[in-house]
């Protein structure tokens, strides 16, 4: 089997067993996290309504501004800080972390010890 394939496959396993435990509420939203080769994207979601209450990526017009790529630990760190700001606005101060399957290191880390030190918590 393609080595990228059973990657990806492996990661979708590991994302699906995450997923039957780490559960969004309106008291405590999932925070959802997928990142690609070039961009970095998160969503807060209100599992039990299906809404997704802020999503923020390196292709948010804001954070693309203060980003010259969206693929590094830069970017990440700028889109916690972004995600938190706007979870602010909307009196989200709790949140249930989705790392997606990844590996808990790298931007997935960057970006959530950013929303963390920004007032979010989790």
């Amino acid at each position: 089997m393609d080595p990228i394939k059973e990657k990806r496959r492996k990661r979708a396993i590991r994302h699906k067993r995450i997923r039957k435990s780490v559960i969004g509420t309106c008291e405590k939203p999932r925070l959802s996290v997928y990142r690609s080769l070039k961009n970095i994207y998160c969503q807060i979601i209100d599992d039990s309504a299906g809404k997704t209450l802020v999503a923020v990526s390196t292709l948010t017009s804001d954070v693309r501004a203060a980003v010259k790529y969206g693929g590094n630990i830069k970017a990440a760190e700028i889109v916690g800080e972004k995600l938190a700001e706007e979870a602010k606005k909307r009196g989200i101060t709790k949140v249930v972390f989705d790392r997606g399957g990844y590996d808990y290191h790298g931007r997935i880390k960057a970006l959530a010890e950013s929303a963390r030190k920004n007032s979010l918590n989790f």
